[in-house]
């Protein structure tokens, strides 16, 4: 949301990101839509094929902060309890054991955020998009898939 007085503009900073809104006050250097530009991350060719050699030989992974046993967010729990209530066996990758994984799987997923759930060698979705599929029904289905194969 956006505020205004008589001699500047503030905005919030996820309204910057997006770049629909860019402040007058703003110190750091500026992109053209008016945010400052992220660290890039990097995808090394090694880590690249450790991770689509992970996503392959597995039928469902989970790149998570923490592990299954031991979640370090709450999202990461929410989709390890969806998973283990249905019954599905998961591989889980702990994210937070290495910077160069994080910075990757951001690239490697073009997601920001994690958890990250794989199924079948694909990029299946967040939290939120796995909590939705788990309430609608169509995670039970695209796991059944999984299996099959």
């Amino acid at each position: 949301r956006a505020s205004s007085s008589s001699s500047s503009t503030t905005t919030s900073s996820s309204f910057r990101r997006r770049g629909l809104f860019h402040s007058t006050t703003q110190k750091k250097k500026k992109t053209a839509r008016g945010f400052a530009l992220p660290a890039k991350a990097t995808l090394g060719p090694e880590l690249k094929t450790q991770i689509d050699k992970c996503v392959s030989e597995n039928k469902v992974v989970l790149f998570m902060k923490g592990t299954k046993s031991a979640p370090r967010c709450g999202f990461s729990n929410t989709c390890v309890q969806i998973l283990e209530s249905m019954d599905v066996p998961f591989t889980d990758v702990d994210i937070l054991a290495s910077e160069q994984l994080r910075a990757g799987m951001k690239t490697y997923s073009n997601w920001p955020t994690f958890p990250q759930l794989y199924i079948s060698g694909e990029f299946f979705g967040g939290c939120d998009i796995t909590m939705d599929a788990y309430k609608d029904g169509s995670l039970k289905e695209e796991l059944e898939r999984a299996m099959l194969e």
